[in-house]
């Protein structure tokens, strides 16, 4: 899986909310260089990254609801074992839809692999993908190599009842999910992982989507998507 992320060789510098990462540079325009420069020196003095959304098309609640969260992660990011916790907590006291999309950072040895086989254990169900994620970032300073991830892989399946396959993605159309995420990131603007919005539906106030920045207001950012879009019709489609 390591040459799974082919346009890293494209890459420059996208960051994590703990530092500067390998990522895309020469995909963007000289312009849009500048403004992801100009983020770089602007977290690298202490502030908050913000990420400046190009195409707002993807942020919005699924169909059915009228508030959700959104996330870019990275299962090998540090910051976002951070989060997962809040951010699973939050879903579940709301009752909230919690949509996750990969957002790979080139460099990390085996984030890629990792994001492949949540996908597969998706195609058994979405929670048991979702459950492989939420053990990964419990258990990720201990992962630190793919052969420990494939031996924990392989724990985790088999204490679920799943038995493995020898390839976990044969045609490559898991890998081409998760570049999927990737380029749609990238068109909204993401440039450090975890980005995360809460996302509104038909709010008569207050913006569709509000980034969280500073996760100790998360509930406090959800109560008000939620008063804001009290008389809203959730999404059909």
């Amino acid at each position: 899986m390591l040459s799974f992320f082919a346009i890293a060789h494209a890459l420059g510098t996208r960051r994590s909310r703990t530092g500067p990462l390998p990522s895309l540079v020469s995909i963007f325009t000289p312009a849009a260089f500048l403004l992801l420069t100009a983020g770089l020196a602007h977290a690298q003095f202490g502030a908050p990254p913000t990420t400046q959304v190009h195409d707002a098309s993807a942020l919005h609640p699924p169909a059915g609801a009228r508030v959700a969260l959104v996330e870019f992660e990275d299962l090998e990011c540090p910051d976002c074992a951070r989060a997962n916790p809040l951010l699973k907590e939050a879903a579940a006291m709301y009752h909230i839809p919690w949509v996750r999309h990969d957002f790979v950072i080139p460099g990390h040895v085996w984030s890629p692999s990792a994001a492949v086989n949540a996908r597969w254990f998706d195609t058994k169900s979405k929670a048991l993908g979702d459950e492989y994620r939420d053990q990964v970032f419990a258990n990720q300073p201990s992962i630190y190599n793919p052969t420990i991830l494939r031996q924990f892989t392989e724990k985790f399946a088999q204490s679920h009842g799943v038995s493995l396959p020898f390839a976990m993605d044969p045609q490559g159309k898991l890998e081409a999910d998760v570049k999927a995420d990737v380029a749609l990131g990238m068109r909204i603007g993401v440039d450090h992982t975890p980005t995360i919005w809460v996302v509104t539906a038909g709010a008569k106030t207050g913006p569709p989507f509000v980034e969280v920045v500073d996760r100790s207001r998360l509930y406090q950012m959800i109560d008000q998507a939620l008063a804001d879009t009290k008389d809203a019709t959730p999404r059909t489609r």
